[in-house]
Parts: structure tokens; sequence; C-alpha cells
């Protein structure tokens, strides 16, 4: 994964950086991952609570050494404020899908259920497809995934991860700190 010494705690780690709201800040954070050969796993941008300022949550793998790294590399950026590694932080993780399913009518009923048993939402229906909603944590979304896969997926979009520190910390509460 990258060029930064160590052995052994290699692990998924979920990353929450808060950066100015200006165009070219989500390239340069990407070209870094780039350069330094770091695997994204997943990585969702979008407005915070503060105007001007956007949260982005990056799920990459690595041991403490490459999550160091990270940061001081996201730090780098100008435009980038604060940086948390929230993985062993009381969390909530989160994630959303979209899944468009070859539905026969023969089908409907099961996959109805499926949806209800997943709390999924059937959001769109066509003679010969299904496209359903769900939200919850990567395994739950996983699972419906393969539940549905022998009526035949026709697409599939997911959000990758989101998450929020419980309580009343903010933007990854004790996980690092602002600059």
């Amino acid at each position: 994964m990258s060029s930064v010494p160590d052995s052994g705690n290699y692990s998924r780690r979920t990353l929450v950086a808060l950066m100015e709201d200006k165009p070219g800040v989500l390239g340069r954070v990407v070209n870094l991952f780039r350069r330094r050969n770091y695997n994204i796993e997943s990585l969702s941008v979008g407005h915070s609570e503060t105007p001007g300022i956007s949260r982005m949550t990056v799920v990459v793998y690595g041991n403490d050494a490459v999550i160091e790294q990270v940061a001081k590399q996201l730090y780098k950026i100008v435009n980038v404020t604060k940086v948390s590694d929230i993985s062993g932080e009381a969390a909530v993780f989160r994630e959303l899908a979209l899944l468009k399913v070859h539905a026969p009518s023969a089908n409907r009923a099961e996959i109805k259920q499926l949806a209800d048993i997943f709390r999924a939402r059937i959001i769109d229906v066509y003679p010969e497809s299904m496209v359903l909603e769900i939200t919850g944590t990567e395994d739950k979304v996983d699972s419906l995934i393969n539940m549905l896969r022998p009526f035949g997926i026709k697409e599939l979009a997911r959000t990758g991860r989101v998450a929020m520190v419980r309580g009343a910390g903010g933007a990854g509460g004790t996980g690092g700190g602002s600059r």
C-alpha cells in the first residue's frame, strides 16, 4: 500500500477531514493519495454544518504509521483545517446504496419481503425491475446485496462510509486536532 515502514497492525481506518469548500481541494487530496500510493477504500465528501467547510470521510487500510503519515500529508494541503482518525472512537458509521434488481412480477413479493426485513425502501418500479434504497452499516448493505444477487442485480451505487463521533465532540472528537 505504501512505502511507510512498519510491520503488522494493518486495519481499515476511518479518517474525517474538514476542508474549505473551494474548487480543486478534493483533486489535491486524491492526488496526495495517488502520489503516496495509498489505496482509498471509500471516499465521501459533502457540506458540513459550517458554511464554506466540507467534510470528507475516507476509509484507508493501514497501521498507525501509515495513518499518521496520511494525516501529516493532508495537513500540508492549505485548505484542510482538521484531520481526525476516528477508527477507535465511539462513532456511528453508515452507508447508503441504491440497487436496481431484476424483478419480474413473479419475484416482486419475495423482493419486497427482503426489503422489509432489511428496512430498505422500494423507490422505483418498472415492469421488469425495481430500485431499492438501503441505509445502514456496511454489513447490513452487504447482506441485502447478497440476498438480492440470485434475482439479478442490474445496477448498484454505494456512497461509501460516512461517520460521526458520538456524544458532544465534533468532527472526530479526540481522535485528532485542528491546525
